[in-house]
C-alpha cells in the first residue's frame, strides 16, 4: 500500500494501482453492485481526455510537454491497456465525478511513469484543465454510445437483414396460408412474409443511424453548469473537431450547454429507439418460433436448425432456443431502456444525476441487442428450411380461401359456404359445386393461390 492525498486528506491505495486517493474513496464508498462502468465508456473517456489535452496544449492552457504526456497516457486508456484501473461501481455519484477523477488520477500517475517524474502532471490542474465531470461525463456518454451503435449494433442488424432477405428470395414461390388474430387468413408467399421481417431489420438499421445523429451533439465546453467557467471559449468546438477527425462521426458542440448538461433527452430518445429495435427483433423471433412449432402437432411450416438437445427427459426433442434467446434479449433491453426513460426525469436544475446508470443501461442494451441479432442470424435464420408440401396442405384446407369467391358469389353467400364446409368437414370446392354457385373451371381459377398473393409486386414476391 502507498499513501495518497486529496482535498479531504490521506488515503491508503494499493501500491500497484494507478489510481489515487479520490478513486480509492469512491471504491470504499460505493461497494454496491461489483460492476464497473462499461469498457467502451471507459475507453471513450480516455479518447476524450486525449483530445482535451491536445486542445489545451494548442490553446496554451498547459505546456506542450504536459499535453504530450497526458495524450500518451490517455491513449493507453482508449486502447484498452489500462482498463483494470477503473474499479469504481456503476452506482456512485450521479454526475460520474468519481469515474472522471479515476481517469484523471490514472492518467496523471501513468504520465509520471512515462516521464520518470512523479509530479509531471496534476490530475485536476492539468488532466482536467477546462473540464468538469458535469460536461465531460455526458460527452463521453454520447461518444461511447455513438461508437458502439455504429461499430457493433448496425453491423449486427445488417447481418440479420441480409440473412432474412436471402430467405425472402429463397421462399419466394412457396405459397402458404396467412394468419391474422392467430386465425387463418388469405394466402401469401413465405417470401412475402419474410420480406416483412427483412424490412423490419432494415428499418432498425436506419433507426440506429438516427440514434447516432442524436448523440452527435456534445456537452464539452460547458464545464460546471453550462456557463463554461474556467474554460477557453474555443475549447468545446476544438475538442469536437478532433473527436470527429478521429472517429469519423460528425460531433459538434452543443447549441445550448444548459440543456446539454441539465437534461438527457437525447439519451431518452435513443432508449426509445433501442426499445423499438428490441420489439422488432422479438416479433421476428416469435413468428419464426411459431412457424417452426411442432414437429407434428404445431404449424411446422418451417424447420428450425437443431442447435442443441431440447429436453433432459424427452429424447429427441429440439426446442427453438435461438428464438427464445432473442425474445429474452428483447425483454431485458426494454427493461433497461425503461430505466433510462425514468433516469431522464432526474435532471434537476443544471445537472442530471443518473449518468453512470444511464451509461450502464444503454451500453448493456446495445451489447445484448448486437450479440443477440448476430447469433440469431447465424444460428437460426441462415439454416431455416421451409416445408413446402406442408404449407400447401395447410393452405388448401383453409376456409379463408373463400375470400377469393366474394367477387363471384358475394360476401353473404361466401360466408354460408364457409360455415357449411366447416360444419360438414368438406372442402370449399365441394360445397360450391354442390350448390351450383360456380363452374369447376371458374372455381379453380378463383381458388388458385397465385392469384391471391397480388397485386404482384416483384420486391415482395421474392
Amino acid at each position: 500500500m502507498r499513501t495518497e492525498k486529496d482535498s479531504l486528506g490521506e488515503m491508503m491505495v494499493p501500491d500497484a494501482a494507478l489510481w489515487g486517493a479520490s478513486t480509492q474513496r469512491a471504491v470504499e464508498n460505493f461497494p454496491i453492485s461489483g460492476r464497473s462502468l462499461p469498457e467502451p465508456f471507459i475507453r471513450s473517456l480516455g479518447l476524450v481526455k486525449v483530445m482535451a489535452a491536445q486542445t489545451n496544449a494548442e490553446l496554451g492552457r498547459i505546456s506542450l510537454e504536459k499535453g504530450a504526456l497526458i495524450q500518451r497516457a490517455a491513449r493507453e486508456i482508449y486502447d484498452g491497456k489500462l482498463s483494470g484501473n477503473f474499479p469504481v461501481d456503476v452506482f456512485q455519484t450521479g454526475s460520474g465525478t468519481s469515474t472522471n477523477m479515476n481517469a484523471n488520477e490514472v492518467i496523471a500517475r501513468r504520465a509520471a511513469q512515462l516521464s520518470g517524474n512523479i509530479k509531471a502532471v496534476h490530475p485536476n490542474d492539468d488532466v482536467n484543465c477546462g473540464q468538469s465531470s458535469n460536461d465531460i461525463i455526458p460527452t463521453v456518454l454520447h461518444v461511447s454510445l455513438a461508437l458502439v451503435l455504429r461499430d457493433n449494433l448496425q453491423p449486427a442488424l445488417n447481418r440479420l437483414r441480409e440473412a432474412l432477405a436471402r430467405k425472402q428470395n429463397e421462399f419466394g414461390k412457396i405459397h402458404k396460408i396467412g394468419r391474422t388474430h392467430l386465425m387463418d387468413a388469405t394466402p401469401l408467399t413465405m417470401g412475402q412474409e419474410f420480406s416483412g421481417y427483412a424490412a423490419q431489420a432494415e428499418k432498425a438499421v436506419a433507426r440506429v443511424g438516427r440514434a447516432i445523429e442524436l448523440l452527435s451533439e456534445l456537452a464539452v465546453g460547458g464545464t460546471a453548469v453550462g456557463t463554461g467557467i474556467n474554460g477557453h471559449p474555443q475549447f468545446g468546438a476544438r475538442v469536437c473537431a478532433l473527436l470527429s477527425e478521429e472517429t469519423g462521426i460528425s460531433f459538434r458542440e452543443a447549441v445550448n450547454h444548459f440543456e446539454a448538461q441539465g437534461a438527457r433527452d437525447d439519451c431518452v430518445e435513443v432508449a426509445g429507439i433501442l426499445a423499438t429495435v428490441a420489439g422488432s427483433l422479438t416479433k421476428i423471433a416469435n413468428d419464426i418460433r411459431w412457424l417452426g412449432s411442432g414437429p407434428r402437432a404445431g404449424l411446422a411450416e418451417l424447420k428450425l436448425p437443431a442447435t442443441q438437445p431440447g429436453s433432459s427427459i424427452m429424447p429427441g426433442k429440439v426446442n427453438p432456443v435461438m428464438s427464445e434467446m432473442l425474445v429474452q434479449v428483447g425483454l431485458y433491453v426494454q427493461g433497461l431502456t425503461h430505466t433510462v426513460v425514468m433516469c431522464g426525469r432526474d435532471g434537476h436544475f443544471e445537472l442530471n444525476v443518473t449518468l453512470p446508470l444511464m451509461a450502464h443501461c444503454l451500453h448493456d442494451a446495445v451489447h445484448c441487442l448486437a450479440n443477440g441479432a448476430r447469433v440469431f442470424a447465424d444460428r437460426c435464420v441462415v439454416g431455416l428450411v421451409a416445408d413446402e408440401a406442408h404449407c400447401r396442405q395447410l393452405m388448401e384446407r383453409s376456409l379463408m380461401l373463400v375470400t377469393a369467391l366474394n367477387p363471384h358469389i358475394g360476401y353473404d353467400q361466401a360466408a354460408r359456404v364457409a360455415k357449411e364446409a366447416l360444419a360438414s368437414g368438406r372442402s370449399l370446392r365441394e360445397v360450391v359445386l354442390e350448390h351450383g354457385l360456380m363452374t369447376a373451371d371458374a372455381l379453380d381459377r378463383a381458388l388458385d393461390p397465385a392469384s391471391m398473393t397480388g397485386p404482384a409486386r416483384e420486391g415482395l414476391s421474392g
